[in-house]
């Protein structure tokens, strides 16, 4: 369990506040987001329950909120798991996502105020220098952050709904299919090029840099199956964390 979390939990227990659906959905979200809850790992409700201190029927609440957003699945009679798209779907994720964010990105180049941009900027340099410190989980929240900024931004909310939900599936499917022998899926200098193409008002550009992007991180995948093994109080933390407090 992250130092963060367990403060927020801790925090939150104190103020009198019962852990619910929602902060599980969010802590396996940002789990699966942050390539830490590999795809094809079991969720047994009984272990979710005992490590978030809640009934059952919390955890099954928040794994069908999950189920609906596609970050996981559920099968009668078989317990959940991350979700583990196949390799056609993975390739249609991508090619999906081309076509959305490029869409996107080229409505928003010459669009986006400077403080948006100069927080785009900032979020980009806070990247590279995660990579630069091996801080692999950091430098995917922050590459993430980027292009959720750029769906919450999008003149067409329909498109942007779209992108964030294949934001969440091409993480997930990078998190599947990643080079084992790959530390990072750091791309130099993309996200900059991007940004420029944005503040420069170069729609064209800006297609074309997402493109590449996407290209660049579907060439970084092995589309072969993965068998994932998880330790889940590894990622959340013990039980016992949450209890005499």
């Amino acid at each position: 369990m992250s130092n963060s979390w367990k403060e927020e939990v801790e925090a939150a227990i104190r103020a009198g506040e019962r852990i619910s659906d929602r902060h599980i959905v969010e802590r396996v979200r940002h789990a699966v987001l942050t390539q830490r809850l590999p795809p094809g790992t079991r969720l047994p409700e009984v272990s979710l329950g005992e490590i978030f201190g809640v009934s059952r029927s919390v955890v099954r609440r928040a794994l069908t909120r999950l189920a609906a957003d596609h970050v996981v699945d559920q099968r009668p009679n078989q317990v959940s798991r991350v979700r583990a798209p196949s390799v056609e779907e993975t390739r249609e994720t991508f090619a999906a996502r081309r076509l959305v964010e490029g869409e996107v990105a080229a409505l928003l180049a010459g669009q986006l105020d400077a403080e948006t941009l100069s927080v785009l900027d900032a979020e980009a340099e806070a990247e590279a220098e995660a990579h630069a410190r091996g801080n692999e989980p950091l430098r995917i929240e922050r590459s993430l952050a980027i292009h959720h900024r750029l769906a919450e931004r999008s003149p067409n909310r329909v498109l942007g709904a779209m992108l964030t939900d294949l934001v969440l599936r091409t993480s997930i499917v990078i998190a599947l299919y990643k080079r084992p022998s790959l530390a990072s899926c750091y791309l130099e200098g993309d996200h900059p090029r991007l940004l420029a193409a944005l503040r420069d008002g170069d729609a064209a550009g800006a297609r074309r840099a997402i493109e590449r992007h996407l290209e660049g991180l579907e060439e970084l995948l092995d589309l072969g199956p993965r068998e994932a093994e998880t330790d889940l109080r590894a990622i959340f933390g013990q039980a016992a964390l949450l209890e005499g407090q």
